[in-house]
């Protein structure tokens, strides 16, 4: 945390005055203090922000691929210091808590209930043993079924859930490894689970030897390569060892009664995706030579295909260690990336392949490639596609049509293509052709719906002619989410329904798209965020799912506007004004924190469009900058910041001028508008917004104090 002060702005009241004392009285006792025999307990915030942090969340939900079934998942509030303060082993850019074999301080639930959605009667899961942490919480393809974890003292264990007697059960005995990416995943069968376990009678640890077997290398070849900068990396041998330790495993075909085929090698296994269909395994394998510049991602990667019943059917591609990819947005690997199965056909993988060395800054008619395999995996590729912009993913609807998206930062154009997936190789035709920063005129992103194995395609009717789209639909009045219906054929869409304010309402899914029965999530001002049912042939108020309770009724009756105004040189900015329970406008000044992270934009029209809604629930989480409003504190939240560089110009050429002009624009608002005075207002923000704290207060004299929180500094 950087705090900053000066004696003419002690009067301001803040709390990080008093942080500031704390700090300076710590740092100028004597030592012999800090080993007083009286240990120091933690401290307390007042007891009013307290309460918002102990206030229960409200729960997750997961809607079933059959949309009979939700699933309401609770949560804790906060996890207690004896789970913050597990050991955690830090290696090739990751972590892991060395007692369960899991990403450290992993969030979890600590209960589950099905809810039906026609008739909401509900079901209490039973079964799971005292407090259980619940995690990776899966819907088998049918609905019938859920897969879960369950973390325990010494390991993580795969459970499943009956929906028919609402029971849990434990699949089996073995631990499963869930230090990287996804445990496990429900194969097409829906008895069936591909999962990575750790090996039996692995040993311990590896231990730090008191002797070093020799030097730690690292060789030059003598070629430039530009480097970023990434913690926990790998430093010597016996950090390899212990990575081999955490990461080595074997992936199984295991069935809900626990018979297990295994469908890979033992090794340290990054991802084990089955088919559709359910026959084959995509396994991908990291390999030595392991790096100490990069992490775990660039490793060499061996990339194959196997069958469920454990022969391996073919070799993919075996990537080498990648430590000299390029620096800058839209620079990638060479060779094969991001490869996966399509979710429209039984088994076919596809990837992307780039044609310019994975360098943004060489000049290429091509970038990069799509490129398709279909079983049984003996023929050659196909390419698919070929994008002038770095590839962005597929997005898959039948075997006559899908949409292959591409974009490039410099320019920040994205198009979306129509593909023909049944004549690769074939002329793609545009759908969509804009700046992803142009809010206003983003078309959102097409709805989906399940398939028989388990995966998403495209909704489509009319023969597959006609997309929904949704989306946030920002707008000059904030943001509204809609559905559209699109026609590929002309491209042109007609808005078939749009939030209506005092509400914020965004579509979940289609429950049944003929009967246009869509599930939503409504919320206002003061009404949580709450799951219904509505029917878009009709105009009459939804009907309510979930009734969830207002977490923090003491935030009831809070003051908040979004608000417009101007920087100097005429970009306009947006901000979101609080003010605590019961106050208006006029009833100010208050003492102000700011919380803000900026960003970039190579159109200054573009950096001035409204974000956000005025209608978004007011929800505070424990680092939450609303915590101050039952303090009496006024808080500006996300004052848009852009940092503007248009035609050749960078953003970074004047990111100091223009950071201080946004600021200067929102305190000379906060108090034209008689909220804030200019000697009680406070700046913060999380990682690039703690390195705009940092320049805020090294360059301007605007705030009394700054919160730094996890700054990136090294820009």
């Amino acid at each position: 945390m950087t705090v900053r002060t000066s004696s003419w702005k002690v009067r301001s009241h803040l709390y990080w005055g008093s942080i500031l004392a704390a700090m300076l009285l710590v740092t100028s006792l004597p030592l012999r203090v800090l080993g007083d025999d009286k240990a120091t307990p933690y401290g307390m915030p007042p007891a009013a922000i307290a309460r918002l942090i102990d206030a229960p969340p409200t729960p997750s939900v997961s809607v079933s691929p059959n949309r009979e079934w939700m699933v309401l998942m609770e949560r804790p509030n906060l996890a207690p210091i004896s789970e913050t303060a597990q050991p955690e082993v830090r290696v090739a850019g990751f972590r892991i808590n060395p007692r369960t074999n899991g990403r450290s301080r992993t969030s979890y639930y600590t209960g589950l209930t099905v809810r039906r959605v026609t008739d909401l009667s509900e079901k209490r899961i039973t079964g799971f043993p005292k407090d259980p942490r619940i995690g990776s919480v899966q819907w088998s393809p049918n609905g019938k079924n859920i897969a879960c974890t369950i973390t325990k003292s010494d390991g993580i264990e795969l459970w499943s859930i009956d929906l028919a007697t609402a029971t849990a059960s434990r699949i089996s005995d073995r631990n499963i490894n869930a230090a990287y990416g996804s445990a496990f995943s429900w194969s097409s069968d829906n008895r069936s689970l591909i999962a990575r376990f750790i090996p039996e009678n692995r040993g311990d640890v590896p231990s730090v030897p008191t002797v070093p077997s020799g030097p730690t290398i690292q060789e030059s070849r003598g070629t430039k390569a530009a480097a970023r900068t990434y913690q926990d990396l790998l430093k010597n041998d016996h950090d390899k060892a212990v990575f081999d330790h955490f990461m080595t495993t074997r992936a199984y075909r295991i069935t809900l009664n626990g018979e297990m085929t295994p469908v890979s090698e033992t090794g340290v296994i990054a991802n084990a995706e089955p088919s559709p269909d359910g026959k084959f395994v995509l396994v991908e394998t990291i390999h030595r030579p392991y790096s100490y510049l990069v992490p775990l991602r660039r490793f060499p990667n061996l990339i194959e295909v196997w069958d469920v019943n454990g022969k391996k059917v073919r070799t993919v591609a075996d990537l080498p260690l990648h430590e000299e990819v390029p620096i800058g947005f839209g620079a990638v690997p060479t060779g094969v990336r991001s490869v996966g199965w399509r979710t429209d056909v039984p088994a076919m993988l596809y990837w992307a392949e780039a044609q310019d060395g994975g360098d943004p800054k060489k000049d290429f008619e091509i970038r990069d490639r799509v490129f398709t395999l279909a079983a049984p995996f003996v023929k050659e590729k196909r390419e698919l596609v070929a994008l002038a912009l770095r590839y962005g993913g597929m997005t898959w609807g039948s075997d006559k049509m899908a949409l292959a998206s591409e974009w490039w930062w410099k320019n920040r154009k994205t198009r979306t293509w129509i593909v023909n997936p049944s004549a690769p190789g074939s002329e793609p035709t545009v759908l969509h052709d804009r700046s992803f920063e142009d809010r206003y005129n983003d078309p959102g992103r097409p709805m989906m719906t399940p398939t028989a194995f388990g995966t998403r395609v495209i909704l489509t009717e009319n023969g597959g002619k006609t997309l929904f789209y949704t989306g946030r639909g920002a707008s000059p009045e904030g943001d509204r989410p809609f559905i559209d219906e699109l026609d590929i054929s002309t491209k042109n869409s007609n808005r078939v329904w749009e939030s209506q304010a005092p509400f914020y309402e965004s579509p979940v899914t289609f429950v049944d798209s003929t009967e246009r029965l869509v599930l939503t999530r409504r919320e206002s001002i003061d009404e949580t965020p709450n799951y219904f049912l509505r029917d878009l042939k009709k105009k009459g108020d939804p009907t309510a799912i979930t009734k969830f309770p207002h977490p923090t009724p003491q935030l009831k009756g809070v003051y908040k506007e979004q608000i417009r105004y101007e920087r100097a040189d005429g970009v306009k900015l947006t901000a979101t004004l609080y003010l605590p329970p019961g106050k208006k406008p006029e009833d100010g000044p208050f003492p102000m924190l700011m919380w803000a992270y900026p960003q970039e934009f190579k159109s200054a029209d573009a950096a001035g469009q409204v974000t956000d809604s005025p209608y978004r629930f007011v929800r505070t989480h424990s680092h939450s900058p609303l915590l101050w409003l039952v303090n009496g504190y006024a808080v500006l939240d996300d004052p848009t910041l852009p940092i503007v560089g248009e035609g050749e110009e960078e953003p970074n050429d004047t990111y100091v001028a223009q950071l201080v002009a946004g600021a200067q624009a929102a305190v000379d608002e906060v108090v034209r508008r008689g909220v804030a005075d200019r000697d009680r207002i406070a700046i913060g923000g999380h990682s690039y917004g703690a390195f705009m704290t940092a320049n805020l207060l090294a360059h301007s004299d605007l705030f009394a104090a700054g919160i730094a929180r996890s700054g990136a500094y090294n820009r």
